[in-house]
C-alpha cells in the first residue's frame, strides 16, 4: 500500500508562484512513474507534468515553459514549481504515483487528495 500526501497550495495573484511537495510512502516502494494532475469545477481532470525515476519528464503543453517537476528518488517526493502562474491554472492539483509492486512488477496507481490552487487576477 502506497500513501500519497500533497503539499504547497494556496492563493496566489496572476504572475505570481507556487511550490507543491508531494510525497509517497510505504513498504518496498518502487516508483516508476510520478506527476501531477488537476481538476477544476466541471472539468475532466487533465495532465500538468509527470517525470520518471529516470528524469525524463512530460508537459502538458499549456504549462510548458512556466512549470517544473522535479523528483527526489531517495525520498519518493516530487515537486512542482509553477511560475507565471495565470487564472485558468486555478484548479485542484492531484499528485499521483505509479508503482510497481510484487515479483511481477505490476503498475498500480495512487491518488493523493488534492491540494487547492487559486490564482486571482
Amino acid at each position: 500500500q502506497v500513501q500519497v500526501v500533497e503539499s504547497g497550495g494556496g492563493l496566489v495573484q496572476a504572475g505570481g508562484s507556487l511550490r507543491l511537495s508531494c510525497a509517497a510512502s510505504g513498504s518496498f516502494l518502487n516508483i516508476a512513474l510520478m506527476g501531477w494532475y488537476r481538476q477544476a469545477p466541471g472539468n475532466q481532470r487533465e495532465l500538468v507534468a509527470t517525470i520518471s525515476r529516470g528524469g525524463t519528464t512530460n508537459y502538458a503543453d499549456s504549462v510548458k515553459g512556466r512549470f517544473t517537476i522535479s523528483r527526489d528518488n531517495a525520498k519518493n517526493t516530487v515537486y512542482l514549481q509553477m511560475n507565471s502562474l495565470k487564472p485558468e491554472d486555478t484548479s485542484v492539483y492531484y499528485c499521483n504515483a505509479l508503482a510497481l509492486e510484487g515479483v511481477v512488477l505490476t503498475p498500480k496507481s495512487y491518488w493523493g487528495q488534492g491540494t487547492q490552487v487559486t490564482v486571482s487576477t
